[in-house]
């Protein structure tokens, strides 16, 4: 929202009104100007950790209609810097095979997979939450990384990435708008729309999904669950 000072009081003189004028134009050239220009922001990145929420991923891609190529993700995530790990968190079903393909093919392309049990809700529903996971990894790696990459909307975690910002560590957030708690974006150094970067990331369409796609390990059945 653009600062607008208000410059029809009567009771001021017009040099007032020429300060004010001034301090308007200011504001909306900040707005309009950005500080740093992309090439700076990836050169200041330093080693990057990547933190991603599977399944706010997931229901992201369903919104966007395409299916996420993790190799590319990790590509587009990563952006040239050092990277030190990259976490994927998810809720699990043990006896989905297809599911545990799918996680099998993370971990052996470059993601450190942190899975958890799904847990069957009275309503006979199914859910993992891994907020508690994702913010402890980011508080315990910190000095390890020097920007922390937070592939989720979820405002839970906007206390975490505030505290760790305050340790000296950049923080970006990488998620779809429309699902993005504003509490998250605000604690952030950079924000990046996924409906901005999909043709990087998403999968071409074929008849028969590959590990590299969602629709191969039971996620949508496990995303009806909920």
């Amino acid at each position: 929202m653009k600062y607008k000072p208000d410059i029809t009081n009567p009771f001021h003189k017009a040099s007032f009104y020429e300060n004010q004028r001034g301090i308007r134009d200011m504001f909306e050239d900040f707005e309009d100007d950005s500080i740093f220009t992309a090439e700076q922001v990836l050169e200041n990145r330093g080693r990057v950790a990547i933190f991603i929420d599977g399944s706010n991923l997931f229901y992201a891609a369903l919104q966007l209609g395409i299916e996420i190529d993790y190799t590319k993700l990790l590509y587009r995530l990563t952006g040239g810097s050092r990277l030190l790990r990259a976490f994927f968190y998810t809720g699990v079903d043990r006896s989905n095979e297809k599911q545990q393909g799918f996680l099998l093919w993370m971990r052996r392309n470059g993601y450190r997979v942190i899975a958890k049990d799904l847990v069957q809700l009275p309503d006979g529903s199914k859910k993992a939450n891994l907020d508690v996971e994702i913010a402890v990894d980011l508080m315990a790696l910190v000095g390890a990384y020097d920007t922390a990459v937070i592939v989720s909307g979820d405002g839970d975690l906007a206390y975490a990435a505030d505290s760790v910002s305050y340790r000296g560590a950049r923080i970006e957030v990488v998620s779809l708008r429309s699902m993005t708690s504003d509490s998250l974006i605000n604690v952030a150094d950079r924000y990046i729309d996924l409906d901005q970067i999909k043709e990087d990331i998403q999968k071409a369409p074929k008849a028969n999904m590959s590990y590299g796609g969602f629709s191969s390990v039971g996620m949508l059945d496990q995303h009806k669950q909920r």
